[in-house]
């Protein structure tokens, strides 16, 4: 009676797969329900840079636009840090016009974080001038235009065409599963203003 009952069962599941598999090849896929998948992936089209530097800094006390004679103040800072660089899938436009054909627009990849580690910072070869002292926001500005240097090494390196290249391959990877075989995807065409 067991063995009926497990026969039964195993056949009735084969059934519902096969019938499950027939309703969804009928139904296909349309742009907002492709956005839909695409909007879980943006995670993993991601590029991280990790960074690990020494900024030094010197600065004097200034009269007329020169400098005055023993108010110099410097400092090395040793930090780590990283960059990402990705692409906003939620600006991603998506044309389906078959169940085997998908047109994909991407924006142009961006920055999307730049992150100096406060805990990995150590400061070497800090003056003690009485004249002229250190301040926190020698500390700061020194961060904030090491920030900007780390982002130009990083396009520099390639950054915005390894996110680009991440994102196109985990969105085609994506439509492979769904059943599309002819993807097409083109980055969106930016016109630069003129003022």
């Amino acid at each position: 009676m067991t063995v009926f009952f497990f026969v039964l069962s195993v056949i009735l599941s084969i059934m519902l797969m096969t019938a499950n598999k027939k309703v969804g090849k009928e139904r296909g896929y349309d742009s907002s329900s492709v956005m839909n998948r695409i909007s879980y992936i943006q995670e993993l089209a991601l590029v991280r840079y990790n960074y690990t530097g020494v900024i030094s800094y010197k600065d004097y006390r200034k009269f007329l636009n020169i400098n005055v004679p023993l108010t110099d103040k410097y400092f090395l800072l040793k930090y780590n840090g990283y960059i990402k660089a990705g692409v906003d899938f939620s600006r991603i436009k998506v044309n389906v016009d078959s169940d085997t054909i998908v047109h994909i627009s991407m924006p142009k990849p961006r920055i999307l974080d730049t992150v100096i580690d406060e805990k990995s910072i150590q400061v070497y070869n800090e003056s003690e001038n009485a004249f002229n002292p250190i301040k926190i926001s020698d500390y700061n500005e020194a961060l904030t235009r090491e920030k900007n240097v780390m982002i130009r090494d990083a396009i520099d390196q390639g950054i915005y065409r390894q996110a680009t290249d991440e994102a196109k391959l985990a969105i085609t990877s994506l439509l492979k599963e769904m059943g599309f075989t002819h993807i097409y995807i083109t980055e969106e065409l930016v016109i630069p203003q003129l003022h």
